[in-house]
């Protein structure tokens, strides 16, 4: 297959740039924009690189593609049926490889788009913009937070921003994503006092005191969620305890866990609330919160309805809005004020063993890219 948008994706799944690490991707896709006189900016941070990069007037309506050109691990790549950094495509036109789905067959149809309604529209109004970072999948600390921040130092005008992330459960198109929920984890450690476990009467067991509080931790209704969001989840992600020893009560217990909350809560609202909860219960703890993202929301409009025109056009799919997921670096962009959603190819194989995408929702993915250009900056 020869379309330049798969030819692209190959490209880019052979580098096997593993977050933060970036490899030879943006160089790239800096080759193949400065080719058309978008000006280029770098952004590199530590291990981390980052590319900002835009064609147009700066002072007019700015429509920005954001994403990500690292990747997970693949794993045990025995179990893959194809190396996962070849990017080989299979008899029914699937390509395999890491970063098939997420995400650099969003990026090759973001930068093939604009490759081509460039061509067409030389004198387009307004300005395309690029924010490409090697940071999404790790930490998340000096790739778009970091650059978002240096943006709005300098004024930059984003109106609209497309996050190329994989948003799609069935077939593509059949949803957008406008918005997701917060993200707050929290580090939690009761503290009991360590001894032998016959003897009940010269210990403090940390699992025997926190149980009730962790029932009641779980089965909290925290909302009920609106119109946009569904009710906030709180989930346990890890708990340990003990020495290993069948005979020893441990001193201390460590539990983590996530609530992914909607706009009806605040983290501030959610941290008093459990805090409340323990004091309640008379722990002994030590606990420290860590803030991933706040709740945003796009609402109809503009950019919402250009998409799922695009769509509809492409796909004959009428598509739906959703909040529903994980985080992305879509959280750092709703600080700019500007519409922004999340659209690209099916997530069903994200970060698994043969992540995989059909080479034609690649192409067709491209071609709704390149007409929300034409919807918002030309006609």
């Amino acid at each position: 297959m020869t379309e330049p948008v798969i030819e692209l994706t190959k490209a880019l799944i052979a580098e096997k740039s593993i977050s933060p690490d970036d490899k030879n991707c943006q160089n790239i896709l800096i080759e193949r924009l400065t080719s058309l006189n978008f000006i280029i900016e770098e952004f590199n941070i530590g291990r981390t690189k980052n590319l900002w990069a835009y064609h147009g007037d700066p002072s007019e309506t700015t429509l920005m593609f954001a994403g990500h050109t690292d990747v997970v691990p693949a794993g045990d790549e025995s179990q893959w049926l194809y190396p996962p950094f070849e990017a080989t495509i299979d008899t029914h036109g699937v390509l395999y490889g890491r970063g098939a789905s997420d995400m650099k067959s969003g990026v090759a149809a973001m930068i093939c788009a604009a490759e081509d309604f460039v061509k067409a529209n030389p004198n387009h109004r307004g300005r395309v913009a690029f924010l490409i970072t090697s940071d999404e999948e790790a930490d998340a600390t000096d790739g778009t937070v970091k650059v978002v921040n240096r943006l709005i130092e300098r004024q930059e005008r984003v109106d609209y921003c497309i996050v190329g992330e994989p948003s799609c459960d069935k077939v593509l198109g059949d949803q957008i994503k406008n918005g997701r929920r917060g993200s707050l984890t929290a580090n939690l450690i009761i503290h009991g006092m360590q001894g032998h476990v016959a003897y009940p009467h010269l210990v403090d067991n940390p699992v025997h005191r926190f149980a009730p509080a962790l029932a009641e931790l779980v089965n909290t209704v925290w909302d009920n969620g609106n119109q946009y969001f569904p009710q906030t989840s709180m989930q346990i992600a890890n708990i340990q305890a003990g020495t290993g020893a069948e005979n020893v009560v441990p001193g201390d217990l460590s539990v983590q866990f996530n609530f992914r909350y909607s706009s009806e809560l605040t983290d501030e609202l959610i941290k008093t609330r459990v805090e409340q909860l323990l004091q309640k219960h008379k722990l002994n703890y030590t606990l420290n919160w860590r803030l991933s993202g706040h709740p945003f929301l796009t609402p109809q409009g503009e950019l919402t309805q250009a998409t799922a025109s695009a769509i509809k056009e492409y796909t004959n799919i009428k598509t739906k809005l959703s909040t529903s997921g994980g985080t992305s670096d879509g959280r750092f962009i709703a600080k700019m004020g500007c519409q922004i959603i999340e659209f690209g190819v099916l997530n069903k194989t994200i970060h698994k063993i043969n992540e995989n995408v059909n080479c034609q929702d690649i192409i067709t993915l491209k071609k709704i890219y390149q007409r929300i250009l034409e919807k918002l900056l030309v006609y």
